[in-house]
């Protein structure tokens, strides 16, 4: 379930904490939604990031015209079919990423014969350890052979790993500006002047302007149990919600129509949700809660501890318009393959 007026108060709390709705750049993979896309473009949105194509094709047809494709693939059927939706949409301006003198080949040959709205970032490894070149002589190196292709749009940073205290997250991404700075002035130097996007839900509101020109915090649109407790000083509310039943109770517990299959199926089994008690057992369709007070027939809205993983499992949502009607609307759910192009 989602109500509507919640994620709209996430924008604008979200926007004022990063200093204004332009400069967000929301991941797409939080919710799948194209009524969200249309949603966030009415309030000023003019950006978006996404994890496969699917998410970008749907994000395209829900009138995005700015899309990052965060996701340094070196797989040539898929970086084609890139190629085939820039062609598709013509208007729109669509950026990959490259990590790797390998990816720039594989891109290089796809590349040739492609509208100029499609560029690349250099996506940098601030110490994720995941994907990313190392912020040194090798991004420089990098950035400079996309820049020779005419491609360059930038770099991208992705500091998903940074959490702590405040005042630990501010050193950490402070030694990264810094880093950054220095790559962005030898750039400079050369001739080269391009913007940086990135950050996370931890660090979006760290980020100087003139450091990041666009931040990418996750799962602010709909919120979930994790940052209610650890962000709680960005005013976020629960704006999605899985909806469960209560099916059966007994000595001191009560069973829920809601297992593994339901909700935050990546997280610790005891950490999944929030909101109605201890989690005491779990399967794929059912989980025990410790709690004397239900009864059989209940509703509850659980509050998911991971909002991205929850929304990935339905191919829709029921809706709580802001007229107050409630409508079910479609989103991808698992949906990771294309449709072939219809324009």
């Amino acid at each position: 379930m989602v109500a509507e007026d919640r994620v709209l108060h996430n924008l604008a709390v979200t926007a004022n904490a990063c200093g204004g709705v332009e400069r967000l750049m929301p991941h797409v993979k939080t919710h799948r939604a194209a009524w969200l896309v249309r949603l966030l473009l009415a309030h000023g949105v003019g950006a978006f990031k996404a994890s496969t194509l699917a998410e970008v094709e749907m994000a395209l047809a829900a009138g995005a015209t700015r899309v990052t494709w965060a996701f340094p693939t070196v797989n040539p059927q898929n970086i084609g079919r890139f190629v085939e939706l820039a062609k598709a949409y013509p208007d729109a301006e669509l950026t990959g990423l490259v990590d790797s003198l390998h990816g720039l080949n594989v891109w290089t040959g796809l590349l040739e014969g492609a509208p100029r709205s499609v560029n690349l970032r250099i996506d940098l490894d601030p110490g994720m350890g995941r994907t990313g070149v190392p912020m040194d002589e090798s991004a420089l190196a990098l950035a400079g052979a996309v820049a020779g292709l005419g491609r360059l749009a930038g770099w991208h940073l992705y500091d998903g790993h940074i959490r702590g205290a405040f005042a630990e997250r501010q050193v950490k991404v402070s030694k990264l500006a810094e880093t950054l700075d220095a790559l962005q002035s030898t750039l400079r130097r050369d001739g080269i002047d391009v913007d940086v996007v990135g950050g996370c839900s931890y660090t979006f509101d760290l980020w100087p302007r003139s450091a990041m020109s666009h931040v990418s915090p996750g799962t602010w649109v709909y919120s979930n149990a994790q940052h209610l407790r650890e962000l709680a000083h960005h005013d976020w509310i629960a704006a999605g919600f899985v909806l469960t039943t209560v099916v059966s109770t007994r000595n001191g517990t009560s069973t829920l129509d809601a297992g593994s299959k339901a909700i935050s199926p990546d997280k610790p089994q005891a950490q999944r949700f929030q909101g109605v008690g201890e989690i005491v057992m779990m399967n794929e369709e059912h989980t025990v809660i410790r709690n004397d007070t239900l009864n059989a027939g209940d509703r509850l809205l659980l509050v998911p501890e991971h909002t991205c993983t929850t929304a990935y499992l339905y191919s829709n949502a029921l809706v709580r318009a802001l007229d107050g009607r409630w409508e079910y609307r479609d989103q991808l759910g698992n949906e990771r393959s294309v449709v072939p192009l219809t324009r």
